[in-house]
């Protein structure tokens, strides 16, 4: 990248953050990819914090950052440039993205799973269900490999004897992303081998499911961006039933920050989905937690009103 492309596109990048995050978002996020985050901004700015933090990082840093939050760029690294998510169509729109590794004789099961995490807000890449017939095969495989926001392997009898699920785990080493290891009868080994993974002997899927999601949730690599799909994705629910499912998932992440709930509270109107008292009710309980004044449905007629004010003559 040229040194000229790499400032206009930090420039891009600090306009982005500081519409979309809060200053301890933008340091959890920047965490999450190792850049240090002990820096104090020349002014008391998200923009120009970002500006003075992201020369210093690699290229190839700031390119997957620019990636992620969908910013157009002509910028080229230096090394092989990985499969752009507008490639990878099988992934759920504005969901967190997993891959899981895992043998074919255990597609049944991965299937069910892969069903119960998109309670969590998290969208699976399964092989056998999400390669189309009239796809290449590898490719589509790659394309999930490059894409994806975290890894999932099963491990289980003959797992290691395998080429493409140990090629898979070691694209997922060489990208530098959360692996999460699930025993069913083998410990993690070789590259893996220092993560202590999730025992899954004894438990159901939808255990499983529910300990690959807390996993998720509390790793500096993804907590961060996963907590920002979960809250988006309760803005954008289809229907309130929907929106119920994913404040289940909120309600279990530990530790949440107070301005998250106030930026649902805010922007929850804006969705006349929501507009019920199902949904609302467990909205609330969340809400009053940090003393804020939850929500009615009262609340979405007061947010009509003050567009209507807001509109130019």
């Amino acid at each position: 990248m040229k040194k000229l492309q790499k400032i206009e596109l930090i420039d891009k990048i600090g306009r982005e953050l500081q519409e979309r995050m809060k200053f301890n978002e933008i340091d959890g996020y920047f965490e999450s990819y190792g850049i240090p985050t002990d820096h104090q901004p020349s002014y008391n700015s998200k923009y120009v914090y970002v500006k003075e933090v992201l020369p210093k990082v690699k290229d190839e840093i700031v390119l997957e950052i620019a990636s992620e939050l969908g910013i157009e760029h002509e910028a080229v690294s230096s090394i092989p440039v990985k499969v752009k998510e507008s490639e990878a169509t099988f992934w759920k729109p504005g969901h967190f993205k997993l891959f899981v590794s895992h043998l074919a004789s255990f597609k049944k099961t991965i299937g069910i799973l892969k069903a119960e995490l998109e309670k969590y807000g998290i969208s699976s890449f399964v092989a056998h269900e999400d390669i189309e017939p009239t796809k290449q095969w590898q490719d589509e495989i790659e394309k999930g490999l490059f894409s994806m926001d975290a890894f999932c392997a099963v491990l289980m009898e003959g797992f290691k004897e395998s080429n493409w699920t140990d090629q898979e785990v070691g694209v997922a080493v060489g990208r530098n992303v959360l692996i999460i290891p699930i025993r069913r009868g083998l410990d993690p080994y070789g590259f893996i081998g220092k993560y202590q993974g999730f025992q899954a002997i004894g438990k159901n899927v939808g255990q499983v499911a529910e300990g690959i999601f807390e996993i998720i949730s509390r790793n500096e690599k993804t907590k961060t961006k996963y907590l920002n799909t979960l809250v988006e994705l309760i803005l954008l629910s289809n229907t309130a039933n929907q929106g119920i499912e994913r404040l289940k998932a909120l309600r279990k992440i530990k530790d949440l920050p107070k301005e998250k709930v106030e930026y649902l509270q805010d922007k929850i109107t804006d969705n006349e989905n929501l507009k019920e008292t199902r949904f609302l009710n467990p909205f609330n309980e969340i809400a009053w937690k940090y003393k804020l004044d939850g929500l009615s449905l009262k609340s979405f007629e007061k947010a009509k009103e003050e567009d209507y004010d807001d509109l130019p003559f």
